[in-house]
């Protein structure tokens, strides 16, 4: 069987509602040299089952699992699996345009230098399980990434985003099994950190799916866990202004998700407290979302996710 260029690593967990067209998505792919490695972490719904049926229709797919051990460990057993010179690694909730991987094999052949690539991203409402066209996009640094753009602006935003070449991703480390969150930004400070270069795509490539499930993040231990990265590189970031774009973020994804407008407001006061013009920095963005957490009360829940969609 011939070595191909990409593999698709593919962590899932109870996904049987999105997993399909996950899926279909990188099968539907422009550059076919690809395989598909998917990971069930333990699922007890259908999820299994489907990921079987798929592969016992394209011998590019392959599938593994293994009791339910997280999302770290699922991908770093996929990455053990995977055969191909790059690895791309897809949530099992998200979609990939059709050129997703055509876009990333000529940026890597167009600067050999290059050791990861990522591009902008989509925020696509999930309506009812209908993931919808999102009106709000991604940035893309028109630069190398510096260790800020991934620990403070974290412009790759989604692991569903990352392409990296494996020989990288192996020389430092792979994901800490022990992180429950931010361990896809962990992975990305010790890649640019260790001085391997990553660039984006100036394209929108990927559908990140805001899903209701949001409801059910623990946002503050998403900050703490956050602190905690931000502390072990201190010496070379802005802690505090990282922290206030932090939380501008967390406040702007807990009035996606319809969760409570008192946990919002309560980052829009960390973030000004920790560093005010940070906050307030990037155009209208941070006026916007403190004034939204403010006035979020007057507005129902969808509204909120709408706006902020």
């Amino acid at each position: 069987m011939n070595t191909p260029r990409f593999s698709v690593v593919i962590a899932a967990f109870n996904a049987q509602r999105t997993i399909a067209e996950t899926l279909d998505s990188v099968l539907a792919q422009t550059e076919a040299d690809f395989e598909i490695v998917a990971i069930d972490d333990g699922s007890t719904d259908e999820t299994l089952k489907i990921l079987l049926g798929y592969a016992a229709l394209d011998e590019r797919i392959r599938v593994a699992s293994q009791s339910n051990q997280g999302v770290s460990a699922a991908r770093n057993l996929g990455v053990s699996k995977a055969r191909g010179e790059l690895l791309a690694f897809l949530d099992a909730d998200d979609v990939w345009h059709a050129d997703k991987l055509a876009r990333h094999a000529e940026l890597h052949a167009s600067d050999v230098s290059i050791e990861a690539s990522f591009a902008r991203i989509a925020f696509c409402p999930d309506t009812d399980g209908a993931l919808s066209a999102g009106r709000t996009r991604s940035s893309v640094p028109e630069r190398y990434c510096e260790l800020e753009d991934v620990i403070i602006e974290n412009a790759v935003c989604t692991m569903s985003n990352l392409v990296v070449e494996r020989a990288a991703l192996l020389a430092v480390g792979g994901f800490n099994r022990s992180m429950r969150h931010v361990e896809d930004q962990d992975l990305l400070a010790r890649l640019v950190g260790e001085g391997h270069l990553m660039r984006g795509i100036p394209e929108t490539l990927v559908g990140y799916r805001m899903s209701a499930d949001g409801l059910s993040c623990d946002f503050s231990a998403m900050l703490d866990a956050w602190k905690e990265l931000a502390h072990r590189w201190s010496h070379r970031i802005d802690v505090k202004r990282g922290e206030a774009l932090y939380c501008r973020y967390l406040a702007r994804r807990a009035l996606r998700s319809g969760a409570t407008t008192t946990l919002a407001r309560d980052f829009v006061r960390r973030g000004l407290s920790s560093d005010t013009k940070a906050f307030l920095s990037g155009g209208p963005r941070g006026a916007a979302t403190a004034g939204a957490a403010l006035a979020a009360g007057a507005l129902p829940a969808r509204a909120r996710s709408a706006i902020f969609a």
